[in-house]
């Protein structure tokens, strides 16, 4: 029963800053508080400091690696630590402080199974002189997008649903509608596609099978 009563359960243990080094580094670092000759507290902070290094050998090599101990040593310690420190010492106001918001690009594409680089490359060939370059540059988007559509669809698409929406999102600047020509076949793509697939399913059961030889069978 006596042993009982010194049981220690996590949950009425002080709260562990940094998890990952567990509680004796919580423990360590809390007694480095509790020195109270100077001298004395700076070569327990060292101390600390190399056992804290030993501990991720492989991330000597980042640049301002002890720097970061050092950050990580006064943030267990509640920034109560006083010693002397090689770095800067980060204060407490700035580590709490809410980083900016990230600008994320936020686009709304009108047909959005052809995706975002579609757009971008309708943006980079309006922009090119009229010519043969321009217009492979042109129909090779259209073929694309025949293609996006028909992974999205999974069905035959008419050839002048492309043009339409291609019209559209160049604002008008590219109309392939009135040249006459005509795009890879829809047949073509879902064929492509069926044969990939088959594909990968032979390579996929030949690797299984060199995989199960050499294992013994009972």
């Amino acid at each position: 029963m006596d042993l009982i009563d010194y049981l220690e359960y996590n949950t009425e243990r002080p709260h562990l800053i940094i998890p990952e080094y567990g509680r004796h580094f919580q423990k360590m670092v809390d007694h480095a508080v509790s020195i109270e000759d100077r001298e004395e507290r700076n070569k327990v902070a060292q101390a600390i400091i190399s056992v804290m290094g030993n501990m991720q050998p492989h991330l000597r090599d980042v640049p301002d690696f002890q720097h970061k101990l050092w950050d990580q040593m006064f943030i267990m310690s509640d920034f109560k630590l006083d010693v002397d420190s090689p770095y800067p010492i980060t204060s407490k106001e700035v580590l709490q402080q809410r980083p900016e918001p990230l600008q994320y690009p936020q686009n709304h594409p009108k047909y959005r199974f052809y995706g975002n680089n579609i757009k971008r490359m309708i943006d980079v060939a309006v922009q090119w002189e009229k010519g043969d370059k321009r217009s492979g540059l042109e129909y090779a988007i259209a073929n694309h997008m025949k293609k996006c559509y028909l992974n999205w669809n999974k069905d035959v698409v008419d050839d002048a649903a492309i043009f339409k929406h291609l019209y559209e999102l160049s604002n008008g600047e590219i109309d392939l509608a009135t040249d006459g020509e005509n795009l890879t076949d829809s047949g073509q793509f879902l064929k492509n596609r069926i044969s990939k697939n088959q594909r990968s399913t032979t390579s996929n059961k030949k690797s299984q099978r060199n995989n199960n030889r050499g294992k013994k069978r009972y």
